[in-house]
């Protein structure tokens, strides 16, 4: 049954000021739902959107009784250490994953024992999962790779067991990467091209699946559904439901190699540097192999499936329209 529009409704977000948290948390305010934000220290800026709620996820010292948190109608856990924070010691490696897996059986207990718990949990996990694919076109159909990063994303996903159990609908959105000029991959990128120093990683062969920030909001308020349709919000009530492994990536993946000519070619700017894979592997030791390059070709195919409308399918149009 849908919900009824006319009653407030109530969303816990999780990793609500980092890139993607903060533009869903936006959206959300913006169609009247009330967002509560779990977080370890409270910002007590003016004008910030949403309540915050403090609690500290760790083994232990999750207050599994938050008296706020009942009558919810949904759940978005977005939180995670920056994978590309620091170099790959033994010891930040574990904090990578320690982050995702122990946030999420923290989330999922004090979920499952509310007094009425949410409809839908929405958690975050990325395409790594399906390890380096060289050519190989894949879907949430497709089996999962090998490595940390991999490892990472399975035990990442599998943590929300405790909460698919209790009968709570889980989606999980397998992020590509996400392109904004302000951040992530792109905004890196950016000084380096404008300066000419652009180019290819190594080959420049292995495949990027991208994404616009604009691209996945849409696609986190598509798998909400139902259960969260908002006070004058557009999502249609009638909507098949998604669940499990969804692919948040562009519906059409580019070679490194074409990425870079075509930001060169947005930019005005030649992409003619090349990094080589030693320099690289000197550089960032690990993570080279795992996140720079290797590739994979990952396509959205549930959400094509189920109708979604991308706002930015295709990379030179998206660029121009972020970079100009």
């Amino acid at each position: 049954m849908a919900i009824n529009s006319s009653v407030e409704q109530r969303v816990v977000v999780t990793g609500a000021s980092g890139l993607i948290g903060s533009s869903v948390v936006r959206a959300l305010t913006a169609r009247q739902i009330h967002v509560i934000k779990l977080v370890r220290k409270m910002t007590g800026a003016p004008g910030v959107e949403g309540e915050e709620i403090l609690w500290n996820p760790e083994p232990g010292k999750t207050d599994d009784s938050l008296p706020s948190l009942n009558e919810l109608d949904a759940a978005i856990h977005l939180s995670g250490a920056n994978v590309a924070a620091h170099r790959w010691s033994e010891e930040y490696k574990r904090e990578i994953l320690r982050s995702r897996v122990d946030t999420t059986r923290a989330l999922c207990r004090l979920l499952v024992r509310m007094e009425r718990i949410p409809s839908v949990l929405v958690c975050a996990s990325a395409i790594g999962i399906y390890g380096d694919r060289g050519d190989e076109l894949v879907d949430e159909r497709s089996a999962t790779g090998s490595g940390f990063l991999a490892e990472t994303c399975k035990a990442w996903e599998e943590a929300t067991r405790e909460a698919e159990d209790a009968g709570i609908r889980v989606v999980h959105l397998r992020f590509g990467v996400v392109l904004v000029p302000g951040g992530g991959a792109l905004g890196k990128l950016l000084p380096l091209f404008k300066m000419g120093l652009g180019g290819r990683i190594a080959s420049g062969r292995q495949w990027m699946s991208w994404v616009t920030l604009e691209d996945v909001v849409a696609a986190v308020l598509r798998v909400l559904g139902r259960d969260v349709s908002g006070a004058g919000g557009t999502a249609e009530l009638d909507e098949v439901e998604l669940s499990g492994a969804v692919n948040v990536t562009s519906p059409s993946p580019v070679t490194n190699a074409e990425f870079t000519r075509v930001l060169g070619r947005v930019l005005g700017r030649p992409a003619l540097m090349a990094v080589p894979a030693f320099a690289l592997r000197l550089a960032v030791g690990e993570m080279a192999d795992e996140a720079l390059l290797a590739g994979c070709r990952a396509v959205p195919a549930k959400l094509v499936e189920a109708g979604f409308h991308f706002q930015d399918p295709v990379l030179e149009p998206a660029l121009r329209k972020l970079l100009h």
